[in-house]
């Protein structure tokens, strides 16, 4: 959902960068770039070890001007005004990036305006400090590498800087009290990086700012209040860090604001009922933090919500009256893991058009609601509450529904009967009174379907042969009466990561064939009535990060190869005679 809910991209702010900064039919007359220039983007390829993106195989020649993908110069001049290098998309197979340095040269580039180096993936090294001489620079995009280090102080020269982004590096140390001196910035993206200290207070100069973006880093302190003063703020996410305090009030004055996330954070106290002079708000996400006391109403009065999550807070009831007949815009609610005690679904939330339900936690009693617009649900989940009776005909009509999870409630139903949509990719029924066929269920399974969990029910039956074609990644299936032997198709899930056939009345060999599923990262297959051998081919299961055949009638040697003979004793402990390492070495015959 969070991709879901970022409008802002980088397109939106490199408002030069799309297309050329000067007319078509001037292009067309410019001269040659400066040796100059040209020396200092020479001395940048040098840096860069392996391209696998192909753009600077056009760097050759004298005409950096004309030829050289990624630069544009001055019509006039000939000097280089734009720098911009951008992974391209990735086709299947492909991984394209850049693979070396960062060189000082283009601090150089003395008439540059913009330098966008973005999504190449392998860039190393300390950002020059040569950049703050860049005195035209309006747009500086240096994202998504390995640069690390500090962001350097004199970047407060940068005077003409609209636009800043060093987002998803390895960056450390605090922000610099310095770049408050780009008073001309209307974005900044510090984000995905290990910044930490707090908010510098002089961000209080950026009067013209409307993006705000320093999450993912570990940034403590409180929100600051002079954030009110910024009315052209459109965008601001400071989640994940470790902010504390409160939402400040001052907040409420951003009438502008279109998208806030506060989420993953520390901050407590109430959401302040000023909320509600946010009327252009369209996404509000406050998740994983300490917040308290009830809802306020004055947010139901937002009509152009359309994203909302308050999970994993500390909000009780009374639950708000507003939303009854308030956010008509709403496609996405997300309340789960609260103290709200909402005993039923309530019936405006089954009759609006939403795409999103999380009501997870929530007290919710009686059986499974009818949707008024089931045909747009693309995700549900009500798990870890109280709801009992059938499944029975709950999925009929949702056809765009991709993720159900209905997992710890009180469902007694048979899984024979349930028939899952064409587009469902996630389905989690664990910790039900769910009984059937397992095979029944497994044989409905789209190809869409890439995780299961139906664990600790009272399923029954034995695995089907599988088919070609699926697209299974998880397959939780402990703890239910499942027996008959793993049949050798299990190889043909050959996108598996995670199988757990635990706790069940599996019997027979482990099939040699499983040897096959080289995607796997995690096997339980204990406390079952398994025989033989574990197969030697599973030394190919190089990815294998946590195994288990504890408690099964094994016999024989261990595969004596990394991690199998790594794994703690106990994941091979009460068996009939399995030996080698971890355990003690086989006898010889």
């Amino acid at each position: 959902m969070r991709n879901l809910h970022l409008y802002f991209k980088y397109s939106a702010f490199v408002l030069l960068s799309s297309s050329s900064l000067f007319p078509q039919n001037l292009v067309a007359q410019a001269p040659s770039c400066s040796e100059e220039d040209r020396a200092a983007l020479l001395s940048f390829k040098a840096g860069i070890l392996k391209d696998t993106t192909g753009i600077l195989f056009s760097w050759v020649g004298t005409d950096c001007c004309g030829a050289w993908e990624g630069i544009e110069c001055h019509p006039e001049t000939g000097r280089v005004i734009k720098l911009q290098l951008q992974r391209p998309r990735e086709s299947v197979g492909q991984n394209l990036y850049m693979k070396g340095f960062l060189s000082p040269s283009l601090g150089k580039l003395q008439f540059l305006q913009v330098m966008v180096l973005s999504g190449m993936k392998q860039i190393k090294g300390y950002i020059p400090e040569s950049f703050s001489d860049l005195g035209h620079l309006t747009q500086l995009y240096l994202e998504d590498s390995l640069l690390e280090g500090t962001i350097p102080s004199s970047f407060g020269k940068l005077s003409s800087l609209i636009a800043l982004s060093l987002s998803g590096n390895h960056l450390q140390g605090q922000i610099p009290q310095s770049l408050g001196s780009l008073k001309n910035l209307s974005q900044i993206n510090l984000g995905r990086n290990s910044l930490t200290g707090m908010v510098p207070s002089s961000f209080r100069n950026f009067r013209s700012l409307q993006s705000l973006d320093l999450s993912y880093n570990l940034l403590s302190g409180e929100i600051p209040s002079y954030i009110g003063f910024f009315k052209n703020l459109t965008y601001i996410d400071l989640s994940n860090n470790q902010l504390s305090g409160v939402m400040p009030i001052s907040l409420c004055n951003l009438t502008n604001v279109l998208d806030i996330s506060l989420s993953h954070n520390k901050l407590t106290g109430l959401i302040p009922s000023q909320i509600g002079n946010l009327k252009l708000l369209n996404s509000l996400s406050l998740s994983s933090n300490s917040f308290t006391g009830s809802i306020p109403e004055s947010l139901g009065g937002l009509q152009k919500l359309w994203y909302l999550n308050l999970s994993k807070n500390e909000f009780s009831n009374p639950f708000p009256n507003s939303f009854r007949n308030g956010l008509p815009s709403l496609i996405s609610i997300d309340l789960s893991y609260n103290y709200l005690h909402l005993d039923a679904i309530e019936d405006w939330i089954n009759g609006k058009e939403l795409r999103y339900i999380s009501l997870a936690g929530c007290s919710i009693g009686g059986t499974l609601p009818v949707f008024t617009r089931a045909d747009l649900l693309s995700s549900i989940d009500l798990s870890d509450n109280k709801i009992t009776g059938n499944i029975g005909d709950f999925l009929s009509n949702m056809t765009n529904l991709q993720v159900l999870k209905l997992s710890s409630n009180q469902l007694r139903s048979n899984i024979t009967g349930i028939n899952l949509p064409e587009s469902l990719s996630t389905l989690d029924l664990h910790s039900n009174q769910l009984y059937g066929s397992v095979s029944d269920l497994l044989q409905k399974a789209s190809s869409f379907l890439e995780s299961i969990d139906i664990s600790s029910n009272n399923v029954s039956g034995s695995l089907p042969q599988f088919s070609e074609g699926f697209r299974l990644k998880c397959l939780h299936l402990s703890k239910n009466k499942i027996t008959g032997q793993i049949p050798s198709s299990i190889s043909n899930l050959t996108t598996l990561e995670v199988l757990n056939l635990s706790r069940n009345q599996v019997f027979g060999v482990i099939p040699a064939t499983m040897g096959k599923l080289l995607r796997l990262q995690w096997l339980d297959l204990s406390n079952n009535n398994l025989t033989g051998s574990i197969p030697a081919v599973f030394s190919r299961l190089s990815n294998i990060r946590h195994a288990s055949f504890r408690v099964n009638s094994l016999c024989g040697q261990i595969p004596q190869g990394r991690p199998f003979n790594i794994f703690p004793v106990a994941a091979y402990a009460h068996n009939q005679c399995l030996c080698g390492q971890p355990l003690p070495p086989c006898k010889k015959i």
